[in-house]
């Protein structure tokens, strides 16, 4: 199929690329620089201008656009540049869909997995209202975005996807490099939940998801195995054959980090229920598989 993906220059959106590719789809990429490829079409991600005649042409669209959270400090002029960077794309795209002629069958919307909060009673699945804080209502309009589409007879799957870990690219590499240095150890009480899924589960989901015309409605993307902020680091330091002593307290993550400390320090066990419940396997469920498959030599 002709594929169409917003975001699809990003670290997620080339990992997508790459499957969607080596499976026979035609994949088209939606960039605000200057096109180099011939897939690649020119947006200015705020307006239909220019682009949107392209939507005709495509059997579905994903939208992974949204600036990176690991950007520091959440001042509130980088948490409005947070919104704005995944909700007016998500407009933008919903308007196009309102005005194609021959609107694609199929919309994968982005969202987090931080949508449940980041403290909570019980494992959060997808029927989990969303939270109060700032992740949690930050996915509500980002989801709300392009729910138009559903009322034109589209089919929208929803991704609340949990932190990605790749060997190049994302939050995992950052994480990981203290560890390398011999300096690893945990943020915070390390009693945190840790919601993660391997780069190449993820990938697969997303096409699982893309496939199948049973699934419809959001789907958490995270490994199945409950995992806690000090496990997780413990079981880099592990595979890497390195110490693990060098503990940061939450009052120091706080003074140098502000708010963006709860990334490190904070989290909500989630999941995949319905991702389960619609016949997904994964091939990284297990946190010690995913990380020597991702820090092997």
């Amino acid at each position: 199929m002709n594929v169409l993906i917003a975001g699809g220059s990003g670290f997620l959106g080339t990992a997508i690329t790459a499957r969607l590719t080596r499976y026979n789809h035609q994949v088209f990429i939606l960039t605000r620089h200057v096109p180099k490829a011939a897939n690649q079409i020119q947006w200015d991600a705020r307006s239909i201008n220019g682009w949107a005649q392209y939507l005709d042409e495509m059997d579905a669209v994903i939208n992974v656009t949204g600036y990176g959270l690991e950007h520091w400090p959440w001042t509130p002029r980088q948490k409005q540049r947070f919104s704005d960077s995944r909700v007016i794309p998500g407009l933008v795209l919903a308007e196009a869909f309102e005005k194609s002629s021959r609107r694609p069958g199929s919309f994968v919307q982005a969202s987090g997995i931080n949508r449940y909060g980041l403290r909570g009673e019980g494992i959060a699945d997808e029927s989990t209202p969303p939270a109060n804080d700032f992740l949690g209502q930050l996915t509500v309009p980002w989801e709300d975005a392009t729910k138009s589409v559903e009322k034109l007879g589209v089919r929208r799957v929803i991704i609340r996807t949990a932190v990605v870990l790749a060997r190049n690219g994302g939050q995992f590499p950052l994480m990981a490099l203290p560890v390398r240095l011999f300096f690893g150890g945990k943020f915070g009480d390390g009693k945190n939940a840790m919601n993660w899924i391997h780069i190449e589960d993820y990938v697969r989901a997303v096409q699982f998801l893309l496939e199948n015309e049973n699934a419809h409605g959001p789907y958490n993307l995270t490994a199945p195995s409950l995992t806690f902020g000090e496990e997780l680091m413990r079981a880099v330091a592990k595979t890497l054959r390195r110490p693990f002593w060098f503990h940061i307290p939450k009052p120091l993550l706080q003074l140098v980090l502000g708010e963006m400390n709860v990334v490190l320090t904070e989290g909500r066990r989630a999941q995949p229920k319905r991702l389960s419940e619609l016949g997904f396997q994964f091939e990284f469920g297990n946190l010690e598989d995913a990380l020597k498959d991702l820090l092997r030599h």
